[in-house]
């Protein structure tokens, strides 16, 4: 089943992203044939879903939330033909607790930018969907792996931020947005966060200067 899932997923751009059988407390909605016995993640790999996206009717239409819009038009019609129920990480409020259900699926840990790190991946991943299935299907064990961040002493991700946003042990969203919409914030929209370029794993996988821009824009706008 996880090959097959693999295998509609690849023209998008998306890879499954680790699944687990949920408990009472996961959070997990119930579905319509009743409770959920296995959540699969669903999501990008470096830049992997932006050849698809940016051939899309939703990023050519200009309207807002073109990748949510893209996200839950893929996904939505590809879940059925599984037997699944997709579920998406925005569309709220309420909202899913996408990233407690990477960590108990995937090899990924809080960075200190609030975003989750991949051994791999770095910072550049994401999990844009789930399929949720009543049966609890046989599952790989999921892979324990340190993450790179206990092992990172100098933190270059915490100084590459030019205004310190992330430097209070939280991230300070509006002096972030202040500085990328002003006249010294020209390399974060066109190149992407400085912060999260700063972070040494994964770089290879970095997301093209396009899609960064596309991000940042939607930071901006809100959306």
């Amino acid at each position: 089943m996880l090959e097959r899932i693999g295998e509609g997923l690849k023209p998008h751009g998306l890879a499954p992203r680790g699944a687990f059988h949920p408990v009472a407390d996961d959070g997990v909605p119930e579905l319509e044939g009743g409770p959920c016995g296995t959540i699969l993640l669903l999501g990008n790999l470096g830049g992997s879903i932006w050849p698809a996206f940016s051939a899309s009717p939703e990023r050519a239409d200009g309207m807002a939330h073109g990748l949510d819009r893209w996200t839950r038009r893929v996904l939505g019609s590809l879940a059925p033909g599984f037997g699944a129920t997709a579920l998406f990480p925005f569309g709220g409020p309420p909202w899913l607790p996408f990233q407690r259900w990477a960590m108990k699926a995937d090899s990924v840990t809080p960075s200190p930018l609030g975003i989750l790190i991949h051994p791999d991946y770095g910072l550049w991943h994401a999990y844009r969907g789930a399929f949720a299935f009543v049966e609890r299907l046989p599952l790989p064990p999921r892979e324990q792996r340190p993450s790179p961040c206990d092992s990172c002493v100098e933190r270059p991700c915490l100084s590459g931020c030019p205004v310190g946003a992330f430097m209070s042990g939280r991230y300070d969203v509006a002096r972030c947005r202040d500085h990328v919409a002003g006249p010294g914030g020209r390399g974060c929209r066109e190149e992407g966060c400085l912060a999260r370029l700063a972070c040494p794993v994964g770089r290879a996988h970095a997301y093209p200067a396009a899609e960064m821009a596309f991000h940042m824009a939607a930071f901006l706008a809100g959306r």
